[in-house]
């Protein structure tokens, strides 16, 4: 069902916007990664899966799930509820248990769509995930200008993936020192990785912070 849907909804896709998808080859064949995306529509779940290889699983708000229809295209899609705000550890477990059983992780480190096109900070809950999958995360750029609509043209770029090693967080660090490794060498690389792809300057480093 799944390969079903995702080859009826690229069909679909592609015959309403002008899309383009860029660096596919980046992605090496027969293993999961976590990719990482900025947010700028309801489409991106399904765009960044158009550009990706192999099965898909992603987090999506609750609310989502309330239209029967749309729930049923997005959970055939890999989709599954969370309660944002609410520190939802199940939803976090079920996310790392899926990339670690060979399914890819779509994960949006800005938590929430951008309103001006422009990528936004990472949040750290989502810099954990990716820290705690032991999975390469492969950052994906999405383009367009203004609001979709018919024939809109949008690019979709995926970069090299970055090595899960260079993304680790130690064991037994207290919160504070956990929140702090993950601000200073998990999210900018994502988000660096993120913003290249969208022809976005890389944002000011915490070191390059503190020293100023």
């Amino acid at each position: 069902m799944y390969y079903i849907v995702v080859a009826l909804v690229r069909i679909a896709m592609h015959l309403w916007f002008s899309l383009k998808i860029e660096g596919k080859e980046n992605i090496p064949k027969g293993k999961a990664f976590v990719y990482a995306s900025n947010h700028r529509s309801n489409a991106d779940p399904v765009l960044v899966t158009l550009a990706g290889r192999g099965r898909f699983s992603f987090m999506a708000k609750s609310e989502l799930f309330k239209n029967k229809f749309f729930a049923w295209l997005i959970r055939s899609l890999g989709a599954f509820p969370v309660e944002r705000g609410t520190g939802d550890t199940a939803a976090i477990e079920k996310a790392i248990d899926n990339v670690n059983h060979g399914v890819n992780l779509l994960i949006f480190p800005e938590g929430t769509r951008s309103k001006d096109g422009r990528v936004g900070k990472g949040k750290t809950g989502v810099a954990l995930i990716a820290a705690r999958s032991h999975a390469d995360v492969v950052p994906v750029g999405i383009s367009f200008e203004g609001k979709l609509h018919f024939r809109s043209k949008i690019i979709v770029r995926v970069g090299k993936p970055i090595p899960a090693g260079s993304l680790a967080v130690e064991e037994g660090l207290s919160e504070r020192e956990l929140l702090r490794t993950l601000k200073k060498n998990v999210m900018p690389p994502i988000m660096d990785g993120i913003r290249a792809l969208v022809d976005e300057p890389p944002a000011i480093s915490m070191q390059e912070q503190e020293e100023e």
